[in-house]
């Protein structure tokens, strides 16, 4: 069973940085997807950044440029760094990894959240 835990979540001001990082339980060699989903208050659950077993990143228009995510095969670990923070970016920052790709509900694991939260 693949557990995903996040940390490094918490409190900025607009124009800071955050460094979210997500440990997995088993080794990440073999899953083919990670990446990062981010849920804001009455807003749906929505894709931030992934990435795959090939090194191939893609992220949400939205943070292009400010957001990056990496994956160390070797920690079992992927990490995003989020720069020049803004109040939309608030919301609870949930870990993904997906055995047999993006949006194919079998093999797919969920960590348990991370808030993030942008003051003005």
């Amino acid at each position: 069973q693949v557990q995903l835990v996040e940390s490094g979540g918490g409190l900025v001001q607009t124009g800071g940085s955050l460094r979210l990082s997500c440990a997995c339980s088993t080794s990440i060699t073999s899953i083919n997807v990670m990446g990062w989903f981010r849920q804001a208050p009455g807003k749906r659950r929505e894709l931030v950044a992934t990435i795959t077993s090939g090194g191939m990143a893609n992220s949400a228009d939205s943070v292009k440029g400010r957001f990056t995510i990496a994956r160390d095969n070797a920690k079992n670990t992927v990490t995003l760094q989020m720069n020049s923070l803004e109040p939309e970016d608030t919301a609870v920052y949930y870990c993904y990894a997906s055995v047999f790709g993006l949006g194919k509900p079998a093999g797919a694991y969920w960590g348990q959240g991370t808030q993030v939260t942008v003051s003005s």
